[in-house]
């Protein structure tokens, strides 16, 4: 039975949401998601970086298409950092030329999206969410975004990367 932890709205109507909300401070869950070569891609793979998850409804909206742009350019800037999207798909990349972010998706098993609190009941689609993970697999920053067709506060979010990416 799914636990509904909280809502969001997608132009004012309410979803309820499926699992935690994950805190800053709390150590990250671990998670299974796919490649665009289908490989496995596993939290513990990518211990030791600073990753920043940029988690989107729909690559096709037109919200998720300018947040995953807006990444894509800032991931260009940070050497030591890997930028995962989960809910991603391959002809998107080669038509936006997305090629300093490392796309996954959580389709097979929704286990990220649930286990992280993102999860919209009944649509098997994400909320709209930002994380950033330090080194050790504890959370630094956690946004999540109210409204589904808002952005995120790219500001805030890029500012906290560098904050962490500093603390070594």
């Amino acid at each position: 039975m799914a636990v509904i932890t909280r809502t969001v709205t997608k132009k004012g109507r309410p979803l309820p949401l499926i699992g935690p909300e994950l805190k800053v401070g709390q150590k990250a869950p671990d998670f299974k998601l796919q490649a665009i070569d289908e490989s496995d891609v596993e939290l513990s793979q990518t211990r030791g970086n600073v990753r920043l998850l940029s988690v989107v409804h729909s690559l096709d909206t037109n919200v998720c298409d300018l947040q995953t742009q807006r990444f894509e350019e800032e991931a260009g800037k940070f050497q030591d950092v890997v930028m995962d999207l989960p809910f991603a798909q391959a002809r998107y990349c080669g038509a936006r030329d997305i090629k300093n972010l490392k796309t996954l998706s959580d389709h097979r098993e929704a286990s990220f999206v649930r286990d992280c609190g993102v999860l919209i009941e009944g649509q098997r689609l994400h909320s709209r969410a930002i994380f950033i993970i330090d080194r050790n697999d504890v959370i630094r920053y956690a946004e999540y975004v109210p409204e589904v067709s808002q952005h995120p506060d790219y500001e805030k979010a890029i500012a906290a990367l560098e904050k962490v990416l500093a603390s070594r």
